[in-house]
């Protein structure tokens, strides 16, 4: 008797909780794989969600370039999403490449009302990502 695979909400909850627990690897690997198998079986909602988790992931463990990526395509479908603007921008600051961060830093902070300098309100530590708000 085989065991049942999990669909895929129960594969986002598991991956999502792999990223809470601060294990951005995994859960970098659990969510490009949904992210791929959702191209063949259409998830319940659209992708952005699963992909700015994807990218967030991609920059807690330091994949900045499979973050930018990500946050790219993000952008070429939603150009107003506050957030991948945000996630974007801190991906470029901490590649060192401070001018191309600056409009999407912009653009986060007039479209999602984030902080100037990239940060979300509280977040002392430069290099993190909060939740959405």
């Amino acid at each position: 008797m085989t065991t049942p695979q999990p669909d895929m909400a129960e594969r986002y909850e598991q991956a999502r909780g792999l990223f809470e627990h601060g294990e951005y690897q995994e859960a970098a690997r659990a969510l490009a794989s949904l992210v791929d198998d959702s191209a063949l079986e259409p998830p319940l909602h659209g992708t952005t969600e699963l992909r700015l988790l994807l990218a967030r992931s991609y920059f807690h463990s330091a994949q900045l370039n499979r973050a930018e990526r990500v946050t790219r395509a993000i952008l070429a479908d939603h150009p107003d999403e506050a957030y991948a603007n945000l996630v974007l921008g801190r991906t470029l600051q901490r590649q060192g490449r401070h001018a191309e961060a600056k409009p999407h830093l912009a653009m986060a902070e007039l479209l999602g009302g984030y902080a100037g300098s990239g940060r979300l309100p509280g977040d002392d530590a430069g290099d993190r990502l909060g939740d959405r708000g």
